[in-house]
């Protein structure tokens, strides 16, 4: 590492580990290391609290790393009245551009005009969502004609084509964001550990006051105390709360959101599609990301909870079928390079039926014994809900209340702008992994000549974001798994390689991690597909 140039905070689990042995007491610890549990993390240790957060797998393992990679105000929510949701959500979105510019930037969006009433219909909705958005907007949408709406989508089916209508809204790497967070945290103070299980409340007189938590690297076992204990476990909060009062009914009716990842010639330029409503009542994108066209999502109930959900062949069917519907280029199995699924932790109400009718905002609940619960929202409300989670904390725990910081807080890594570099992710730490390179330029080779990806950013992942197994780095770290499944399954020896140097691991490590990862990746390419990786 260059001396002269050192990074301003360096993310260590070792350095965790030892916080965790000699802390007697936090004032917030936070079960749960998606979105919302890294965001109350930022927020409390913003405010001047003694933090924790563990998470029992890694950062963002589950939905907050399978999102659609957009920073929205939800113009379907628009559609069904739900006006304060849409308003909160236009204003966190508008904070986000502004506090993670390296990650976070403006999209053009098209929906294409098929009935000659479409396109003003949809407008004047626009129009309400852009003065929704207020001081905080982005560029105003406007009509399209025939010709404007092929110039900006060149393959969008022609077929009775009228016109559409160009909004803008924001776009983003949500697993990015999630370690950029858990960088921000641990630089005010946070402690933060991954790969950490919670195996159990700990009580005193009836009372929530801690948690055992097990490192799943050494089984070395932690009882935590803390003033108050948040479980932000997303679609696993029921299983906490059934922890802390056996029987309690579930609040969280998981649904399942599926995507498919095709290649950028699907959809060539900077604009992607919106289809405002599809046969099962959703919206539909297709949104170039990384080099790449990401299709989705569905909406299917399921009845258990997963770290690994799969898609369903009923969900590839519908994705695949509608993506035909509206490109000129039908996709093939062979074409997709990648499908994921994320389950959305959607908080049931009495009476309600689908999973498209329940409600996308959050909800905060307190037992008797004190365990604060969080859930439901979404990515682009994750500072408001870390918000009102710490406020609660506060009141719960008898901490000193003090104001929110984080409406004004620049996250880790925060430029001046987003670019179009290879390394943009990285904000102002790029230049620490182009000294790497600088230093050893063998670092600079490609991981494999079909993903974007070079071996010194995974030696920044070991030293800097606490990256653990070749999983972490080819899933989070970066994005090689959605990018390509068969390219970053090939790529796994080389990240195992790279790691089990940095991390003093043996070769029999080393073989384990690639054998766990490439099955692992399988289970994200269609069945049948026997295409090669480019």
């Amino acid at each position: 590492m260059n001396s002269e140039t050192p990074p301003s905070h360096r993310m260590n689990r070792t350095d965790a580990l030892s916080q965790l042995r000699t802390t007697v007491e936090y004032d917030v610890l936070i079960v749960g290391g998606g979105a919302t549990g890294l965001g109350i993390a930022v927020d409390a240790a913003a405010r001047g609290h003694r933090v924790c957060l563990i998470e029992q797998a890694d950062f963002a393992k589950g939905t907050s790393s399978r999102s659609t990679k957009l920073v929205h105000g939800g113009v379907r929510y628009l559609k069904q009245g739900h006006v304060p949701l849409v308003l909160e959500a236009l204003r966190e979105r508008g904070l986000l551009c502004r506090n993670a510019p390296h990650l976070v930037h403006h999209l053009p969006f098209v929906i294409p005009s098929y009935h000659w009433w479409e396109s003003p219909f949809y407008g004047i909705g626009l129009k309400v969502y852009d003065a929704l958005a207020g001081r905080l907007g982005l560029e105003p949408s406007r009509m399209l004609s025939r010709e404007e709406t092929l110039d900006r989508i060149p393959t969008i089916e022609q077929e009775h084509l009228t016109g559409g209508v160009l909004y803008h809204d924001g776009q983003f790497d949500d697993a990015r964001l999630a370690i950029t967070l858990a960088h921000t945290a641990s630089a005010l103070g946070a402690t933060l550990l991954n790969h950490t299980r919670c195996e159990s409340l700990l009580k005193r007189d009836g009372q929530v006051c801690g948690v055992v938590a097990r490192d799943a690297e050494t089984g070395e076992s932690f009882d935590l105390a803390a003033r108050v204990v948040i479980n932000a476990t997303g679609v696993f909060v029921n299983e906490l709360r059934r922890q802390d009062e056996p029987g309690v009914p579930g609040i969280v009716a998981p649904s399942q959101g599926v995507h498919l990842v095709l290649p950028a010639e699907f959809l060539p330029g900077d604009a992607a599609i919106m289809i405002p409503r599809t046969d099962d009542g959703r919206v539909l994108f297709a949104v170039p990301w990384h080099g790449r066209v990401v299709v989705g999502t569905t909406d299917t109930a399921v009845p258990q909870t997963s770290l690994e959900p799969r898609a369903l062949p009923e969900e590839v069917r519908f994705l695949m079928s509608h993506a035909a519907r509206y490109l000129t280029r039908d996709p093939s199995p062979e074409d997709v390079l990648s499908i994921y699924a994320g389950l959305r932790p959607l908080v049931r109400r009495s009476g309600e039926g689908s999973t498209a009718s329940l409600s996308r905002d959050h909800t905060l609940l307190v037992s008797q014994s004190g365990l604060l619960t969080i859930t439901g929202g979404k990515w682009t409300t994750y500072r408001h809900m870390a918000e009102d989670a710490t406020n609660h904390a506060e009141t719960l725990g008898g901490l000193d209340p003090r104001p929110c910081r984080t409406r004004e807080l620049l996250l880790h890594g925060a430029t001046e702008g987003p670019t179009n570099a290879p390394l943009a992710v990285y904000g102002s730490d790029a230049r620490h992994i182009e000294s790497l390179i600088s230093q050893q330029p063998g670092l600079g080779e490609l991981l494999h000549p079909g993903l974007p990806y070079c071996a010194a950013e995974v030696l920044w992942h070991v030293r800097q974001e606490m990256a653990r197994t070749v999983e972490d780095v080819l899933a989070r770290r970066t994005r090689a798994l959605l990018l390509d499944a068969r390219a970053s399954s090939e790529a796994a020896p080389r990240v195992a390689a790279l790691m089990a140097q940095e991390l003093g691991h043996s070769a029999t490590w080393e073989q384990e991690q690639v054998t766990a990862y490439q099955a692992l990746a399988k289970g994200y390419w269609l069945e049948g597909d026997s295409g090669q990786s480019p």
